[in-house]
């Protein structure tokens, strides 16, 4: 159990809110024909790049130290909304997302690097290779599927639009509220090289 001061982090790209509107949009088309789903408010969605679980207070300018190191070289990303997709498989959807389209190999090059760089200041890296994604909803029960799931975005699964450029990473604080996760920004890391021309 966690000690009681301690702090619920995670390092994400927050989304601006013109794709978390977007976002909800979808959500509201699924919402007509799915069942048994929790949706994700849209305006608490973002792309995580590291769950960091209860960490200690003190342990955050360790942490911001170590991506502060590796943002400064990174250039601004681009992305669009792609293919959307379920967690463990579309067999047995548990968790709905959409995928994205764009910078995937530079992001992904920098969550190694971030991953690697945490490992080595007692941060463990997560075993599942990375999959970018922004979660629209969760199965109701733990051993529940979505039903329909498959069948709806087999008639569409490319969400539209949904462009949108990460010009840096944030630190958020998760509090579980029993209206739902609160996230409060801890801190912002700017990526800072120009974006190259060509």
């Amino acid at each position: 159990m966690a000690d009681e001061k301690t702090v619920r982090a995670f390092l994400a790209v927050d989304l601006p809110r013109e794709i978390k509107d977007e976002i909800g949009a979808v959500q509201e088309r699924l919402k007509q024909d799915l069942e048994g789903i929790r949706w994700t408010r849209p305006e608490g969605i973002h792309l995580t790049l590291k769950f960091f679980g209860d960490i200690q207070p003190s342990r955050i300018d360790e942490i911001a130290d170590v991506v502060a190191g590796r943002t400064t070289d990174v250039a601004p990303l681009s992305f669009s909304l792609g293919t959307m997709g379920a967690f463990p498989h579309l067999e047995r959807p548990r968790v709905l997302w959409i995928g994205l389209d764009g910078d995937i190999k530079r992001l992904a090059t920098l969550q190694r690097a971030l991953e690697k760089d945490l490992d080595g200041v007692g941060f463990k890296s997560e075993k599942r290779s990375f999959t970018p994604h922004l979660t629209l909803g969760r199965a109701r029960s733990s051993r529940g599927i979505i039903i329909g799931f498959r069948e709806k975005i087999a008639e569409r699964r490319v969400v539209s639009g949904g462009t949108f450029t990460a010009s840096g990473l944030t630190l958020f604080r998760s509090e579980l509220k029993p209206g739902g996760a609160v996230y409060t920004r801890l801190r912002d890391f700017s990526f800072d090289a120009p974006v190259m021309g060509g």
